[in-house]
């Protein structure tokens, strides 16, 4: 069974098809002001890094492991990685942490969680840069799957672009990374969701 991962991430066993590509936003962002900063992505990591170095000296809050990697990997310091890979989950898990702090979101453009407003309600001193966007690709760039492919969906924008250059094919079958992504999903599209918030997990559930 062809198994498909809707973006450019390289996993063993599973092709590419580039649905979605990421823009990365040039701005000047000073971090001098800031104490912490919160990353919710690995596109956020690679974004920050092409704006200022200097990210490297401030703690950084992370989402989960592939984000952890990327910041590590560019020589930032993760003090702390989410037990949740849910935005709202991991804006309750660091209130108390970062309460009276002055911290910094390194962000898409869209998001879905309630991070921001959980994380000021709870006394934090928040300040927000929109350093890439997702972008739905050229739809004419793009190969059907075949039928019997599983197409692993990993987020909200990967189903948004899919099904804007797609039909749903009733050969196909839908793994689904987690419950925000599976928002997204038309309703009659039959899914299985992944055991664990991440690609790999996805690329399992395929293959079984």
């Amino acid at each position: 069974m062809p198994i498909y991962i809707l973006s450019e991430k390289s996993f063993k066993d599973a092709k590419n098809l580039l649905c979605i590509v990421i823009n990365y936003i040039q701005k000047d962002i000073n971090l001098n002001y800031f104490e912490a900063l919160i990353f919710t992505s690995k596109n956020a990591v690679t974004a920050i890094d092409k704006i200022n170095k200097n990210w490297k000296d401030l703690p950084s809050y992370s989402i989960g492991s592939g984000t952890s990697k990327a910041i590590k990997e560019l020589g930032g310091n993760v003090v702390y990685e989410a037990k949740s890979s849910y935005g709202d989950d991991f804006a309750k898990e660091i209130k108390k942490r970062l309460n009276g702090r002055r911290v910094l979101f390194l962000r898409a453009k869209k998001v879905t969680s309630k991070l921001n407003q959980i994380l000021i309600e709870n006394g934090v001193i928040l300040s927000e840069e929109i350093v890439y966007e997702t972008l739905c690709n050229d739809c004419k760039n793009l190969k059907t799957p075949p039928d019997g492919s599983c197409i692993v969906f990993s987020s909200p924008s990967t189903v948004k672009c899919f099904f804007k250059c797609f039909n749903w094919n009733s050969s196909y079958k839908a793994v689904v990374i987690g419950e925000v992504t599976l928002k997204a999903l038309p309703k009659d599209i039959p899914y299985i969701l992944s055991d664990k918030p991440n690609i790999p997990s996805c690329i399992t559930k395929c293959q079984s």
